[in-house]
């Protein structure tokens, strides 16, 4: 439906259900893309990604958290075991309420995964009364009970107050039944009922043996997620209430803090903080975090969807400096992935190396034109012989045996790409001042950009290897041939077997070194003991320059020789196998490279799409009578997007009666009113009151505001203007 107003913009207009229509994943990849032949296989090697990016990505999360949630679990089982027991009453006074406090850092968004699996872990391991509970949904004291207590009962509870009677109206009969009065006495009856039940059991059958005890009085846990965001008087006003019944309920508290545990003294006074009994635990990092994920699953072989060094420079800037997410940063590889595969018809042979040789033999001759058009194609081809080169362009069939063999140097080039990256930074990252980052995403970046042996800080890197001692050296070889071992390529394996020859030779060297360095100690001690009888500045300058040069001239020991032999060799192996992705033939089939294009999916920015909407409303509406060719606004515009542009005109203090009679004019002619018209120009009830709504909008928006200077005025927020 058209329209020709915001105020009938404000309203949803739905859509018969005949037209209704949802575009879903799939269709997704067959419309308006090039390449739709082959979109059902494409769509299909995507949502396998996809899946494994997601299975992996929860695997990593809960074997990340597994730590901290074992030592939750530990202290809610321990302060559970010590309430039933005699000495409880000799650990903590009576008052106090054991309390975790957890600081999980500030990577908001990934803090609900976490509190998802420890909500999950203390309902089937420690107790079935677990209560989680957010500062949004608890902006009062009595919300703050109402919610716990449904949480924990399972039923309506109900608050004496005009918003709860509106509420409990609103709740279906079996509900009704169901409700309680919304304090803790209720929870202390309910919870009394439940553990008589559980301690009584089923008749005819034996009571539980004193080692299930503990299990017969489990603990009341209350989560508050977000700590930080909550109420301090009505978190105060809570612990208070909750400390005079913890001789009944055997409470426990876990607050979820994002910045410092230093926020519960700053929420908490004394009097109240001292009514816990609080115990400290620290989660890893959120850069931890992110430096697993990419280890585990950016920098593997076993994923061929690959980000080349922009694409990874702008999830890692995002991350960086805005939400410190690692499960956005992952969402971003995730749009990545859906984005390569929607844009790339070539995309199909991304896969691993036995399907992508099958999809390569059943490419049509359009997807094989589109090789030919690759950029690393064209290098390859340009130094083949002219004959082979004809052979290329010209002989589909044999196009499709070379792109296989090429597929298969792209998969050697991965499965020997990573061991050497793993090994080059082990051996870098043990240096003084990281000279090519202390994370392996920084050499990857490195590594991505260009010829890493290029680099400035490499070279500087191998120069301070060569000055490394014999037991750090060895210790660091014996690492890199830690990652080399369990990797079946074959050049992997050869240089595991030439690693492990020079870490014999090492071995092997035997005290004869040691003792030629004691010789030649003694013969640099013996000119220094000449040189503190020469008081001659002549002479002593001559002295230091003959040592200077004895020390360049003498001869290196074996073990200089050996380390300068393996240094060359592991430049070798830089040199053969970290040469950047750009340098492979059919890079692009498995490398997504479009930078602006995730940067503008995940990088909002609303004011400037604000500002284009209302410029350029036939983008977004895609209605032909908006549509200009000199960047104007079209007279049929929507209210608002004409009280826009004619704002823009004004300065910075707008007369809202000629801003009135400008609009009503430009209305006017959209009604196709005419100059000569009765009515053109004219100010009716209608436009009146269009015109002020567009004014408010723009208000809300935040482009104008009212002015105390002149009554009849409103001032402008945004630059421009005459």
């Amino acid at each position: 439906m058209a329209t020709s107003s915001v105020s009938k913009g404000c309203f949803v207009f739905k859509p018969s259900a005949k037209k209704k229509k949802t575009l879903s994943l799939e269709d997704y990849f067959s419309d308006g893309c090039e390449g739709a032949e082959n979109s059902e296989v494409r769509f299909k090697l995507c949502q396998d990604l996809w899946d494994k990016i997601k299975t992996e990505t929860e695997i990593l999360q809960d074997e990340l958290n597994r730590n901290i949630l074992d030592s939750l679990l530990d202290f809610t089982k321990k302060c559970s075991s010590a309430r039933q027991h005699s000495d409880w009453a000799s650990q903590m006074r009576a008052s106090e309420i054991p309390t975790a406090a957890l600081v999980l850092g500030v990577n908001v968004p990934d803090h609900d995964m976490t509190f998802q699996s420890l909500f999950e872990l203390l309902q089937q391991s420690v107790t079935p009364h677990v209560a989680s509970v957010q500062a949004k949904e608890c902006g009062a004291l009595k919300h703050l009970m109402k919610r716990v207590l449904e949480r924990l009962m399972g039923a309506v509870v109900s608050v004496d107050d005009e918003e709860q009677a509106e509420e409990t109206a609103e709740q279906t009969i079996a509900q009704l039944h169901k409700s309680a009065h919304c304090s803790l006495s209720t929870l202390c009856d309910w919870y009394s009922t439940r553990t008589r039940k559980s301690s009584t059991g089923t008749p005819g059958k034996k009571r539980s043996s004193p080692a299930k005890d503990d299990q017969q009085e489990p603990p009341i846990v209350v989560i508050f997620k977000d700590f930080e965001a909550f109420n301090a008087s009505v978190l105060q006003d809570f612990i208070l209430i909750c400390s005079r019944y913890v001789d009944r309920l055997p409470l426990l508290f876990i607050f979820g803090i994002a910045t410092s545990p230093s926020t519960i003294q700053h929420m908490l006074p004394h009097s109240v903080s001292s009514l816990l009994c609080i115990e400290l635990f620290q989660s890893l990092s959120c850069t931890q975090h992110l430096a697993t994920v990419i280890d585990k699953l950016i920098l593997t072989p076993w994923l061929p969807f690959k980000l080349n060094s922009k694409v990874m420079l702008v999830l890692l800037s995002i991350f960086l400096y805005h939400d410190f997410s690692v499960r956005n940063f992952i969402k971003g590889v995730q749009l990545a992935l859906i984005e390569h595969f929607h844009t790339q018809p070539l995309s199909v042979l991304c896969c691993n190396k036995e399907e992508s040789l099958l999809n390569v033999m059943q490419l049509n001759h359009h997807n094989l034109e589109r090789i030919r058009q690759l950029a690393s194609f064209k290098g390859y081809l340009e130094k083949q012989e002219p004959k082979e080169q004809a052979k290329l362009l010209q002989d589909n069939t044999h196009l499709k045996d070379v792109c296989q063999r090429l597929i298969k140097d792209l998969h050697k080039y991965h499965k020997n790409y990573y061991p050497i990256l793993r090994c080059l930074h082990t051996l870098t990252s043990a240096l003084p001042r990281y000279p090519l980052g202390k994370q392996i995403r920084e050499l990857h970046l490195i590594c991505l950009e260009k010829d890493v042996w290029e680099n400035e800080d490499y070279q500087s890197a191998m120069k301070l290897l060569k000055m490394l001692a014999k037991d750090e050296l060895v210790t660091l070889l014996q690492r890199c041939a830690d990652i080399l071992q369990p990797i079946k390529s074959k050049k992997m394996k050869k240089a595991h077997v030439q690693l492990e020859e020079l870490l014999t030779k090492f071995k092997q060297l035997d005290t004869a070194a040691g003792e030629t360095a004691q010789s030649e100690g003694e013969s640099i001690i013996s000119p220094v003991k000449t040189l503190q009888k020469k008081t001659d500045l002549f002479q002593l300058q001559k002295t230091l320059l003959e040592m200077n040069e004895s020390r360049r001239a003498k001869k290196l020991s074996p073990f200089e020789v050996l380390r300068n032999e393996t240094l060359e060799w592991i430049d070798s192996l830089v040199r053969n196998h970290l040469s950047p992705p750009e340098s492979q033939t059919l890079n692009e089939v498995c490398y997504y490279s479009s930078s602006a294009t995730v940067r503008r999916h995940l990088n909002a920015t609303p004011r400037m799409s604000i500002q284009a909407a209302l410029s350029s409303p036939y983008y977004y509406l895609q209605n032909e009578n908006l549509k200009t060719e000199d960047g104007s606004v079209s007279n049929a515009a929507p209210d608002i997007c004409i009280a826009y542009k004619l704002h823009l005109e004004c300065g910075r203090l707008i007369n809202l009666f000629d801003w009135l009679e400008a609009y009503a004019t430009v209305v006017s002619a959209a009604e196709g009113n005419g100059p000569e018209s009765e009515n053109f120009g004219k100010v009716d009830e209608v436009k009146h009151a269009r015109f002020i709504q567009a004014v408010s909008e723009l208000e809300f928006l935040g482009f104008i505001k009212s002015t105390k200077q002149k009554t009849d005025h409103v001032a402008r927020l945004t630059w421009g203007g005459c």
